[in-house]
């Protein structure tokens, strides 16, 4: 959606501190995505020129584990306050955690000492007696696809690409994908809350590209913890990511952006699988839709090589999308180590068409 689909677009805003950040990493991100964690710190440190610390002293926030039963709130809250004793110590007050599902954790677990002051006591009582710490609550609390956001001017004043088909000058059909964690729970923390999620668009309008607007755009991936983590439920999980992408087929889309590490992941590995089942594919000639987080694409706009940030990890593949884009890139390196070492190129799937 645009800023003016709505009457009172501020207030769907949020502040989003400009400098100075304590970056907290996503537990399932830097497996599924091992770069693109690591490119957000060179956009932020070198694109935008800003201060973002990355803490090797971080746990995950538990959030998975919460969210599956299998751990309680308590325990949850005690990881959280252990996270911003962290940050205080390391000098810092504006919190940026790198995946929806922690974003969701971190504001529940504010939410509830805000309205129960009295356990948040019981939890600063609990940290100290475990490791010594104290904490300062962030003064300022975001995702860092708000971070990206912020900053999606500076990125399209220094990218040397357009969100723009080379060959036709035409602007690529972008299809946003937002996390439930992100706007759903608390929609006053997302720019756009639930209904206007501004935080994807606002990049793609800014760099040149095209929203496609379907009519399951705000459908979940599936992702969903139980319905993935028990190998029986899977079938809730691809048959949700099904849903989106038979919405979206008729619009033809170049690629697809989310913000949630679960999201980017399912909407890319349930392609092959839905093409291993069905013989299906949602892409052109064969291949799949390119599914890419926002830095990943901010990083191409930005001129970065396309293996160097990570993107032969991804199940579908993107080079589609770096033809369109008109990107650089040396195919004969796709599956090379960081030492020009062979790694193996991985087993082709029998349906799904990749490069």
């Amino acid at each position: 959606m645009k800023p003016n689909s709505c009457n009172n677009w501020e207030d769907y805003q949020k502040e989003i501190a400009g400098d100075r950040y304590y970056f907290a990493r996503s537990c399932i991100r830097q497996n599924f995505f091992p770069a693109a964690e690591g490119l957000f710190l060179k956009i932020i440190r070198e694109i935008a020129g800003k201060d973002i610390y990355d803490d090797d002293r971080q746990t995950t926030c538990s959030g998975i584990a919460y969210h599956s039963g299998i751990i309680p709130f308590d325990t949850t809250m005690t990881v959280v306050a252990r996270q911003f004793a962290l940050m205080t110590e390391a000098g810092y007050e504006n919190f940026v955690c790198s995946c929806v599902t922690s974003f969701g954790i971190y504001n529940e677990v504010l939410e509830t000492w805000k309205n129960f002051p009295e356990k948040e006591k019981e939890i600063r009582e609990t940290l100290k007696r475990a490791t010594g710490k104290t904490f300062k609550i962030p003064r300022n609390l975001v995702h860092t696809s708000d971070i990206i956001y912020k900053f999606r001017k500076e990125i399209a004043g220094k990218a040397l690409l357009k969100l723009v088909d080379k060959s036709t000058g035409l602007p690529l059909k972008v299809v946003d994908h937002i996390g439930c964690h992100y706007a759903k729970i608390f929609p006053e923390k997302g720019i756009g809350g639930a209904e206007f999620p501004y935080v994807l668009a606002g990049m793609i309008d800014e760099w040149g590209g095209d929203q496609v607007d379907y009519p399951e755009r705000r459908h979940c991936c599936g992702f969903g913890f139980r319905q993935y983590l028990l190998k029986s439920n899977r079938g809730y999980s691809v048959g949700n990511s099904k849903i989106k992408f038979d919405s979206m087929e008729p619009y033809h889309p170049d690629l697809i952006i989310a913000n949630c590490p679960g999201c980017t992941f399912f909407l890319d590995r349930w392609q092959y699988v839905l093409a291993e089942i069905e013989g299906k594919t949602y892409g052109e000639n064969g291949y799949g839709i390119p599914v890419l987080t926002y830095e990943e694409l901010a990083g191409l706009l930005l001129g970065y090589d396309p293996w160097d940030i990570g993107l032969q990890v991804h199940q579908v593949a993107v080079e589609p999308v770096l033809d369109k884009l008109g990107v650089t890139y040396n195919a004969d390196e796709k599956y090379r180590g960081l030492h020009g070492e062979d790694l193996g190129k991985p087993e082709m799937p029998a349906v799904l068409k990749c490069s």
